[in-house]
């Protein structure tokens, strides 16, 4: 198994959710054993050794190998959810996406100072979504913040939204 089997297995959609844009479909690398044991190894062994106390997944895909990383480093999971999925108090950042304003949340009691927080998702793209996951979870006053994705696509430069200090690592990269 390689970089090189996990990015042909990336099934590409075109059009979708709306016309021009080339979805990466990542359900494919779910599906295979193999592949969702090759992913969840080559981020378990990018983040053994970083001191990692909470995964933070965004809402949805976030979700999906999160949890797994979070277990497998001896770290604790948060969600970062939509509005009105998070059942105690939450803080919260709102943002403007390529279809328009979203807003994010997460529990106000879910980090803290001593925390060394990976951020998780499937895909940078534009960005505004873990740009805002970032903010939000930079005003907890964490110790550090490390942000990871799934796939990155390099031409549209999101990791240019980010300061330079905050570390942005993706396992496959393609250009849009």
């Amino acid at each position: 198994m390689s970089i090189e089997s996990l990015t042909s297995a990336v099934r590409n959609i075109p059009d979708f959710p709306i016309p021009g844009i080339q979805f990466k479909d990542i359900t494919t690398l779910f599906q295979s054993p193999e592949h969702l044991k090759e992913l969840s190894d080559i981020l378990v062994e990018r983040y053994r050794n970083r001191g990692i106390t909470k995964v933070v997944g965004i809402e949805s895909r976030g979700f999906f190998m999160g949890p797994a990383l979070a277990i497998q480093l001896g770290a604790g999971f948060v969600p970062v959810r939509k509005p009105g999925k998070l059942p105690f108090k939450v803080i919260e950042e709102t943002y403007i996406k390529e279809y328009g304003n979203d807003i994010i949340q997460i529990h106000a009691d879910a980090l803290n100072e001593e925390d060394v927080v990976l951020i998780h998702d499937d895909l940078l793209a534009t960005g505004g979504t873990m740009l805002a996951a970032y903010n939000l979870i930079r005003k907890m006053g964490v110790k550090k913040i490390q942000i990871n994705f799934l796939i990155e696509l390099e031409d549209l430069k999101a990791r240019d939204l980010f300061p330079e200090d905050v570390e942005i690592d993706t396992v496959l990269k393609f250009s849009v």
